[in-house]
């Protein structure tokens, strides 16, 4: 670890925690229907929607009628998805000839688009064509974006509103959301990639002769575009196979350091939303600030993890960290922050391997995403997830105190901790449950390139991954067949839909409760106290519900590379 790697987190850090409050307070005032200053171009574009659509913007929606408008919403995406992937082998576009995807990648693609996750079982330049690229999938991660910041919002609506049945109408939600908040800063946000040397065309593959006289097939397409969206909006599908590894996803230093600034951008500025919808920021502070515990935490891990490396490589000469998996353009210290970013923020993009990682290295990914990735998280749904934990955390305090917990005005009931616990308790079923599976059927294990504790790390992260809606994955293991493209998209689906169900029914709950005042016996949620006693909760359901089986792969792992220093 040098001086140099800890000023880039702390920068970037400072850098997160300077836009909260102005992506905060504009945020705020677009779900409130107030006038912005985009208003006066985008109103009519929204009032001609809202006309076509036939939608009335003042009829807000009880909670169950808003979660199926979300639900029937995602069944037109993945028709348009699926049928895209399917028939491109006939539609325009295509320079490169691709043919039609194969129905189970396309049913995995389909479901892992919608739901946020952006899990690849292919390489993008050799599978896809334009068409699909920009109107399925670029297309998707606008909406799925959307559709995450707009549940946060109904969600924050639940705890602001007092004895009222509704928490906001979905339909005008993500329509705001996309032309206020996701389409404007993607203009600019593509521009800027394209400065830095970007691709964004539909002209053919360019075909190139080496040094050596062979021939070689350089990919491009519309990359800028799908890239500024996929970070913005924590989406994570790369337009290449290599991902934000690639020169042309990820072209220099600078792009690299604002793709990473991108990622968390949205997410920790819901929290200054949520403070301010509530009536108090100091609550939305406190929420970032168990974000960021967690997140430093993790960060500091990592980065002591890979600046060390091992014993082994120290042995074999190959000292000054472990640089397998990563290039060289961008080093340790941005890899290793990077990992933990795309991890903590549900994103799923990757600048390194994450599979060339050291143990300890590679474990903090995988507690970033089994912990629900509600460190910053998607956008939208590391809110609604964190806010699920603060639920639990309340309730926790009161049981100590003998009391019925309060969290800004509302009691904190039966119904509310259920809906809280099932929402958190389906993640671990799905991956622990597939991993389970995988592990012992012979045609799941043909999957693994590594044996032993490597290989049960690589199975388990991907159904981790998916089932947190992140999408990265340890390279190692072949997820295109058929066992893993029906499991993997089962994970996805229900990781993210069997979570919302119960936090919208929680947020209906309680809108439909009376604000009551603070007393003296009421806990205060502004301070270190609660900061400390929600990342103690987090942890220790984490220690209950995900570490065994997650300690098993890296912790042996690391112990097995290390072997000499250790005995």
């Amino acid at each position: 670890m040098t001086l140099i790697g800890w000023f880039q987190i702390l920068l970037y850090c400072a850098i997160v925690v300077a836009l909260v409050k102005p992506l905060g307070w504009y945020m705020t005032r677009v779900f409130s229907g107030e006038r912005t200053f985009m208003s006066p171009i985008l109103r009519p574009v929204e009032t001609a929607l809202y006309r076509v659509g036939g939608v009335d913007e003042k009829r807000e929606q009880h909670w169950l009628t808003y979660t199926v408008a979300m639900l029937l919403f995602h069944v037109g995406g993945f028709l348009i998805i699926y049928g895209l992937m399917r028939l491109q082998a006939l539609l325009p576009l295509n320079p490169a000839e691709q043919s039609a995807v194969a129905p189970d990648l396309s049913f995995n693609t389909a479901i892992s688009f919608l739901t946020n996750t952006n899990w690849q079982n292919y390489g993008g330049e050799s599978t896809l064509s334009y068409l699909t690229q920009m109107v399925g999938l670029t297309h998707q991660n606008f909406l799925s974006a959307a559709t995450g910041i707009a549940l946060a919002v109904a969600m924050i609506r639940g705890f602001s509103r007092s004895s009222m049945r509704t928490i906001g109408n979905f339909w005008v939600d993500v329509v705001r959301c996309t032309l206020y908040v996701l389409l404007p800063i993607c203009i600019v946000y593509t521009l800027f990639l394209v400065w830095q040397g970007m691709p964004q065309n539909l002209g053919a593959y360019v075909e190139a002769t080496t040094l050596e006289g062979a021939k070689q097939t350089i990919a491009v397409g519309p990359v800028a575009s799908q890239v500024a969206i996929k970070m913005l909006g924590t989406n994570g599908g790369g337009f290449f196979n290599a991902n934000a590894a690639h020169p042309f996803e990820n072209p220099t230093a600078l792009s690299n350091f604002v793709q990473m600034i991108s990622i968390f951008a949205l997410g920790a500025a819901l929290t200054n939303v949520f403070g301010r919808m509530v009536g108090n920021q100091r609550q939305g502070w406190a929420i970032l600030a168990v974000m960021g515990v967690l997140f430093i935490a993790g960060v500091a891990v990592t980065y002591w993890a890979e600046a060390n490396g091992t014993a082994t490589l120290n042995a074999l000469g190959l000292t000054g960290g472990n640089m397998e998996g990563k290039e060289v353009r961008f080093g340790i210290v941005a890899s290793s922050l990077f990992a933990v970013i795309t991890t903590a923020a549900s994103c799923g993009a990757v600048n390194a391997m994450h599979d060339s990682f050291t143990a300890l290295g590679g474990m903090i990914p995988l507690i970033n995403m089994q912990l629900g990735e509600i460190i910053v998280g998607g956008v939208g749904a590391g809110l609604y997830g964190m806010l699920l934990f603060v639920v639990l955390a309340i309730f926790v305090a009161g049981l100590m105190v003998g009391r019925t917990p309060e969290y800004v005005g509302k009691k904190i009931e039966a119904r509310e901790v259920k809906m809280a616990m099932l929402a958190i308790l389906v993640l671990p079923l799905m991956y622990l449950g597939w991993t389970a599976v995988a592990v012992v059927l012979p045609s799941a294990v043909a999957s693994m390139a590594n044996a032993g504790p490597h290989g049960f790390s690589e199975v388990l992260y991907a159904f981790t991954s998916a089932t947190g809606n992140n999408g990265s994955a340890f390279g190692g293991l072949t997820g295109n067949t058929f066992f893993y493209n029906l499991t993997l998209a089962s994970s996805m689906f229900v990781g993210r839909f069997f979570m919302i169900v119960p936090a919208m029914a929680l947020a209906g709950s309680l809108a439909a409760k009376k604000s009551i005042p603070p007393s003296a016996g009421t806990l205060p949620t502004t301070g270190g106290l609660f900061v400390g006693l929600v990342v103690g909760v987090i942890l220790i359901i984490g220690g209950l519900t995900f570490f065994p089986a997650l300690a098993l792969g890296p912790i042996v792992e690391h112990l097995a590379m290390n072997a000499n220093t250790l005995f």
